[in-house]
């Protein structure tokens, strides 16, 4: 959410921010509401000042036995009270109007996010591991003869429908190893505090990161009000909301294994094939919260802590700066990360890492006191991936492939897997 002040002392540079967007000028749609909204806060006011003049008065005029005067000024503090009432209720509505439409505004790019329309506009700012060289022609992960039987979809569509896997055997476990392995390199090695979070979360915590109210299509509701979460960025970062945290308490930087649900509204058509595109997934998220003047350090940490994990698997991958047409409405930079997939013989995003700067932070009211004293000032929110863990299982058999339908695994999940290596052409650990 933005600053009404700033937009009434910046309406120029808060539309030309939003033009980076592709969005019309609207400050002045916000400032008519605001100064509207000022205006019957004023004359109510100004209402309850002649009440409360009128009021005294009214003993003074029965004390001298001015009944004349005494019934005027009574008739004019009914009044007054009804008038003040309505002007209350007027404002309060304008108050309400004025939200709802700040709510449903995207964040303002950094001066430094590559202008754009979408993702051909991006920008790649680091290239890391050499693709592998296959002499033989490389499938997509549910094409591997080693794979196939592990990745049931069509007992997954009996139960749920389209765009939803049964993991078994081999795969399963590999997919477990991948969220384990995440979860201790973020916890041991990043320093991150690992975070179980519910899945289920209140309205007003998917207004406060920016879900809601417009983007509701996209994730699911539950008939009696809860929202089923899009990513473990809800819950974390509505873990300060209401919160006023000493300076001290910054940075705090948490990391959670959780389900996420997605409806994949709008991606009719996109990636029906495989386990890239699903309405039910595991996710390990990171969430850091932090002082201003560290956001920008906090948001390459991140990055490079996503990365990490991708170096880790040997894992070819690139990044790139979203541009403005392609960033989601609540960053104000986001990093993406690109994993290599032979199968397809393109990058595909593993990882988005945004910073948020106080956007999240205004809607859910989330501050700190400087150590030097002074008002409570908001907190920066930052995001991402560490990693999507179907996406990277997806990297993980596509680049491991053989020629013979079998898979093998990186090192460093052979911890894991009691030592094994590798996927068997016919889906077995070995």
């Amino acid at each position: 959410m933005h600053d009404i002040r700033m937009i009434r002392d910046n309406p120029a540079a808060f539309d030309a921010a939003l033009s980076r967007r592709g969005m019309d000028a609207i400050s002045s749609d916000i400032l008519a509401l605001d100064a509207a909204r000022r205006a019957s806060i004023q004359a109510a006011e100004e209402a309850q000042a002649q009440a409360n003049k009128a009021a005294k008065e009214v003993g003074a005029a029965k004390a001298r036995g001015d009944e004349d005067e005494f019934a005027r000024l009574r008739a004019l503090v009914g009044d007054k009270k009804a008038e003040i009432a309505e002007l209350n209720d007027t404002a309060k509505a304008q108050d309400g109007q004025l939200t709802e439409l700040l709510l449903t505004l995207p964040n303002l790019p950094y001066d430094d996010v590559p202008d754009g329309a979408d993702e051909d506009d991006n920008v790649e700012i680091k290239r890391a591991g050499n693709p592998r060289n296959f002499d033989f022609d490389p499938v997509e992960h549910f094409e591997i003869a080693g794979v196939s039987d592990g990745m049931d979809f069509e007992t997954a569509a009996k139960l749920s429908g389209s765009r939803f896997v049964m993991l078994k055997g081999a795969v399963a476990r590999v997919h477990r190893a991948l969220a384990q392995f995440m979860l201790d390199t973020h916890v041991d090695k990043n320093d991150l505090l690992e975070t179980n979070t519910p899945v289920m979360v209140l309205e007003d915590m998917m207004v406060g990161t920016g879900q809601l109210p417009k983007f509701g299509e996209d994730s699911y509701q539950t008939t009696n009000g809860w929202w089923l979460i899009p990513t473990a960025e809800v819950p974390l970062t509505n873990t300060v909301n209401g919160v006023t945290l000493e300076e001290a308490d910054l940075p705090r930087r948490h990391v959670a294994h959780t389900l996420c649900f997605r409806s994949e509204a709008g991606s009719a058509g996109r990636d029906t094939s495989g386990m890239l595109r699903q309405h039910q997934f595991e996710k390990v998220e990171m969430v850091t919260i932090c002082h201003p003047d560290h956001s920008d350090a906090e948001h390459l940490r991140m990055t490079a802590c996503a990365e990490g994990i991708l170096e880790a698997l040997d894992l070819p991958y690139r990044t790139v700066v979203l541009c403005t047409g392609d960033m989601g409405a609540g960053a104000r930079r986001t990093h993406d990360i690109e994993v290599w997939l032979p199968g397809q013989n393109t990058y595909r995003e593993i990882s988005s890492v945004s910073t948020c700067g106080a956007y999240q932070a205004r809607r859910m009211n989330a501050r700190f006191k400087p150590a030097g004293g002074g008002k409570p000032e908001f907190v920066h929110t930052l995001n991402g991936s560490g990693l999507a863990v179907g996406r990277t299982l997806i990297a993980v058999l596509e680049n491991g492939q053989q020629a013979d339908g079998s898979v093998s695994l990186p090192k460093a999940l052979h911890p894991y897997l009691r030592g094994k290596t590798a996927i068997s052409a016919d889906g077995q650990l070995i």
